[in-house]
């Protein structure tokens, strides 16, 4: 009874519970079936506060740990097992952040098959939520194979006119990786008899042994950020996914790979992250510059803001492999920050398609005269993806930066080339921000566009909030997140001299 109301049981949980009670509810029943799905997000969100509420930030290690036994088979030893820390709970929050603002934003755009979009979604939070909080090996795996299929289906039911070829493509992209990982987690399981995350990090890998590991890992991981140069399912996926699920799947579910480095190639396979730091440093900056040059060439609004996220996910990447706390408090921050500013950037784009049906740059112009809230709340969403100091993207990419210049890869040309990404970003966003707002008003079907209602006012505000908080003041978000990240760090650390 404990472990099923334990509070990470009911963040988990809540969300499929909401979908299962959707089930029972007539397909015509379109008004319920939203106000049920959004409330069961909205419950989440606040079991979410609750659990940050009972969240110790000075304290190290995992809390609010359930655990229990899950199956045996042989010598598979498997538990539900699972823990928070000050790397999880800034992820967790963001995704219960993010749902109930994604499902909301559904509100006109998605008409048909209303059941079935809602269930998918909150099948979906709760495959992310169970990712950023599974101690256990094979259950991290099962939490990252569920939200394949609801993912897979949002793109593929209401996706744009490719939408079959992108959910594909998505779904064996990543898939394919992963089957790499499940190797990995089955040979670790028989080797040691255990996929308790804690016992193995408490048990350590030979140095041998951590160099296949760490590949196998980071193969599923780097397809899922993406980095360069496993990105191109993502520019699909995101150009012919609904609006709600470019906002989910840039939001958190990329999120799920660079965490991955983050909990298990730098947690469990320290000596093997030193290996290949420099590497992945190298990957990291082609993508920051990659992501920026190619979002500047891009002729539609959705797939600029979706090659945007190659390039700020490489910076994430960077931030991870520098191996220092600087470096990994920064990459950490990042991950929320692109989960807001490009969140929201996907939202706008939606609320224009929804009135235009189109994204293509060559039809706006003049905007900020007939939309001037839309213009005015972009703005501050542009400037904060394109790091402008009092933003939350400038903190982060900021720390990154002193991370690099001194972290593992002992030049500092990895930090000066991501300086490059910095002023690039500036240049594509501003370039997009006067494409669509500057100018005359040259279209006639742009002369009278209705400007952002209440409701779409509703759902950017909380997140310009968050976005101006963390430029203003990050130090409660750093505070969370600092006795993990400096333990973890410290064993990189000790992995490095053990190495020399």
């Amino acid at each position: 009874m404990d472990v099923l109301f334990s509070t990470l049981t009911l963040v988990t949980f809540f969300p499929l519970a909401g979908a299962a009670i959707l089930l029972f509810v007539s397909p015509e029943q379109k008004t319920t079936l939203r106000w049920t799905a959004l409330a069961t997000a909205l419950i989440t969100f606040g079991l979410s506060l609750l659990m940050l509420a009972q969240f110790n930030a000075a304290a190290p290690g995992f809390q609010l740990v359930v655990r229990a036994p899950w199956f045996a088979v042989g010598d598979f030893v498997s538990d539900f097992y699972l823990g928070l820390d000050g790397i999880s709970v800034l992820l967790v929050l963001l995704t219960t952040f993010l749902t109930p603002i994604a499902i909301a934003s559904t509100w006109e755009a998605v008409q048909e098959r209303v059941k079935e979009f809602m269930i998918f979604f909150l099948l979906l939070e709760t495959g992310m939520v169970g990712v950023f909080l599974a101690l256990d090996l094979f259950l991290f795996y099962v939490f990252w194979e569920f939200t394949l299929l609801p993912m897979l289906f949002l793109i593929g039911i209401w996706g744009g006119e490719r939408r079959t070829y992108a959910a594909v493509k998505f779904f064996l992209y990543t898939f394919a990786g992963s089957i790499f990982m499940l190797v990995a987690i089955i040979w670790i399981g028989l080797a040691y008899g255990t996929f308790s995350v804690t016992a193995l990090l408490a048990q350590g890998f030979p140095a041998g042994v951590q160099t296949w590991l760490f590949l196998a890992f980071a193969i599923a991981f780097a397809i899922k950020v993406p980095v360069w140069p496993l990105h191109s399912w993502l520019p699909d996926a995101h150009v012919e996914a609904p609006t709600a699920g470019s906002v989910i799947l840039a939001g958190v579910l990329l999120k799920l790979g660079t965490y991955g480095f983050m909990r298990f190639n730098l947690g469990l396979f320290p000596q093997a992250a030193v290996q290949f730091a420099p590497f992945f440093g190298v990957l990291a900056v082609i993508g920051i510059l990659y992501g920026a040059l190619v979002s500047y060439a891009q002729a539609d609004a959705k797939k600029l803001v979706a090659y945007s996220s190659v390039s700020h996910l490489g910076f994430v990447m960077l931030g991870l492999f520098a191996l220092n706390p600087l470096g990994l408090q920064g990459a950490l921050l990042q991950m929320v920050n692109h989960g807001l500013s490009t969140g929201a950037l996907f939202l706008l784009v939606g609320f224009i398609y929804e009135r235009r049906h189109t994204r293509l740059l060559a039809e706006f112009g003049g905007l900020w005269k007939v939309m001037p809230v839309y213009a005015a709340l972009s703005l501050v969403v542009f400037l904060s993806s394109a790091g402008l100091p009092g933003l939350n993207g400038f903190v982060g990419e900021f720390t990154i930066l002193l991370g690099a210049w001194g972290g593992a890869y002992g030049h500092w040309g990895f930090a000066a080339a991501a300086a490059l990404g910095v002023i690039l970003a500036a240049v594509y966003l501003l370039w997009l921000f006067f494409k669509m707002f500057q100018g005359e008003v040259t279209h006639a079907a742009n002369q009278r566009l209705p400007d952002l209602s209440r409701r779409e006012v509703a759902l950017l505000v909380p997140i310009l909030v968050l976005i101006v908080w963390i430029g203003l003041y990050p130090q409660p978000f750093f505070n969370l997140m600092a006795p993990a990240v400096d333990a973890l760090a410290a064993n990189l650390n000790a992995a490095a001299l053990a190495a020399r």
